[in-house]
This record gives C-alpha cells, sequence and structure tokens, in this order.
C-alpha cells in the first residue's frame, strides 16, 4: 500500500514521464481548471517529460492553438499527441498500414466542421452516408442533436457495412450545457446496428505505443497517465502496461467514494493514485 496524502509533486518525484489527458483535467473546453497551467509548468521545470494525450479528432496543432488560447504556456509540454494525429499517420500509411485509398469518399462527423485528419488527402467529402466509402467520427454534436439523429443519418452506411473510423472514443463529453454523449457512443451505436467500427484512441493500445515511440521512453515503469476517466484514461494506461492516476475532477467531478467503487468494479480497473485536482499543491489519495 502507497502512503496516504500523495499529490501532483509527489508523483513528480516518483515518475520522469507524464502522460496527460486534456479536458477534464487541464480545463472544462472553456477554462483552465484552478491550478492546472502553472502545475505544467512546474511539471517541466522539474524536467519531466510531458505528453497531453487526448481523445481529440482534431490533429495536434490545432489543439495546441487552442490550449495556449485558454493560457496554457507554450513550450510546457514536450509533445501533444491526439487521437485524430495517429488517425492521420495511418491515412498517410505512416504505420505501415494501407493508406486512404485516393479518391474515396468520406463523410466526416465532427463537431465545428473538422476535418484536419483528412486536410489535404486525396479524398472526396459527402454528406450522404448512402453514397460514403468511409465514416470519419471524429467528435459528437451531442449538445445539439440526438441520438435518434445520428441513427437515422448513419442507417444507410451501416446497411451497405460501410467501416467507420471513431477517432475520438469518449462516451461522455463536456459541453457549456453540460455532459453530453460523445462520439463513442455514436460508435457503439453503428455497431449495434452492424456496422464496422475501428477505434483509434484511449484505452485502446497504439495511441499510447506512438507515445512511447515519439519518446523514445523504453522504461515503461518510469511513465505515469494522468486523467479523469476510468474507462479510457486508467483502463488504457493499464492495458498499456502503465501506471496511472485518476483526477477527481471531469467528468467525475462530485462523484462519491461510492460512485467511484462501482466504475472499478465496472470497468475491472483501479487507479494506483487519485489525486484531488492536477495542481502541484493539494492533498490526494492514494488507490
Amino acid at each position: 500500500m502507497k502512503p496516504a496524502g500523495l499529490d501532483l509533486a509527489d508523483l513528480a518525484e516518483r515518475f520522469g514521464t507524464f502522460f496527460i489527458d486534456q479536458f477534464g483535467v487541464l480545463h472544462d473546453g472553456s477554462a483552465p481548471y484552478a491550478g492546472a497551467v502553472d502545475a505544467l509548468v512546474r511539471l517541466k521545470e522539474a524536467g519531466k517529460r510531458i505528453v497531453l494525450l487526448s481523445n481529440s479528432g482534431k490533429r495536434s496543432v490545432e489543439n495546441e492553438k487552442r490550449l495556449i488560447s485558454l493560457g496554457f504556456r507554450a513550450g510546457s509540454w514536450d509533445l501533444f499527441l491526439t487521437s485524430g494525429e495517429v488517425a492521420r499517420r495511418m491515412f498517410t500509411g505512416t504505420y505501415g498500414e494501407a493508406r486512404l485509398a485516393g479518391g474515396a469518399r468520406v463523410l466526416v462527423l465532427s463537431r465545428g466542421g473538422d476535418s484536419s485528419a483528412i486536410d489535404g488527402l486525396d479524398v472526396r467529402l459527402c454528406e450522404n452516408a448512402a453514397e460514403a466509402d468511409l465514416v470519419l467520427l471524429s467528435g459528437s454534436e451531442g449538445d445539439r442533436i440526438t441520438l435518434d439523429d445520428y441513427r437515422a443519418l448513419l442507417a444507410p452506411a451501416a446497411k451497405r457495412n460501410v467501416p467507420l473510423i471513431c477517432t475520438n472514443p469518449d462516451k461522455i463529453m463536456l459541453t457549456p450545457v453540460g455532459p453530453r454523449f460523445g462520439s463513442g457512443r455514436v460508435a457503439e451505436l453503428y455497431e449495434a446496428m452492424g456496422g464496422t467500427v475501428t477505434w483509434i484512441g484511449k484505452p485502446f493500445p497504439q495511441i499510447y505505443a506512438a507515445a512511447l515511440s515519439d519518446l523514445g521512453v523504453s522504461n515503461v515503469s518510469d511513465v505515469v497517465c494522468v486523467g479523469d476517466s476510468v474507462e479510457h484514461d486508467i483502463a488504457g494506461a493499464h492495458g498499456a502496461g502503465l501506471q496511472a492516476a485518476l483526477v477527481r475532477s471531469g467528468i467525475i467531478a462530485g462523484a462519491g467514494d461510492s460512485e467511484l467503487e462501482a466504475l472499478y468494479a465496472e470497468h475491472g480497473t483501479r487507479p494506483d493514485f487519485v489525486l484531488p485536482a492536477f495542481a502541484w499543491r493539494g492533498r490526494g489519495e492514494t488507490g
């Protein structure tokens, strides 16, 4: 049993590399959490290698711009890696897989019209699932439309077994009007309709392998993953052989101990550490 009262500064004494989630840990999509900007700077000043590991379907550079616009300091992380960036590498054959077929008709479902994962590639955007060769699901508009709307939109593609690539597996997302269903929930719906889904992002292993490779990390015992989702951040870290710290913010803000225990049981995992917030000072607790 680890000693009680661990906080982020204590984790910095134990680990040299931090994989940190952004939404729900660093910010809520609109503003940084109290202490998060300073904590990220303090970690970097302590000589830690920092990867911001996100299930955003947007490419890494778009997320970096947003983080800086929210007040985070450029240079306080070593690598920003999103599931959208990993998808882009897949589409361009970086991982040795087949490139996205030239001229493919792609239906993009995202937030704010983002199509950065395929921008500049030899593909054709389409708006009708009946014509699509591929569906790219990179974000949910669950604060604006319903699951039944998605069902109706995707039915023609599911009927033809058009492959769907989900670059944001999050099933719950934070929005200005509160938590809503994420694109991971839409992808689950597509599978239930008989469609085939390829999942990219946490908790699936490819994004962790990419981050470890990009940093040149060979000693996985020196890595800790920090996130607010038991299903994605904690289970994903453990699946990749890494330790994990759960931050009691984001989608689990306000969850009591009994609710957390139920989540651990549901997903068959529990964090190695629990922190009250992503802040340099402030007491945490062991998992």
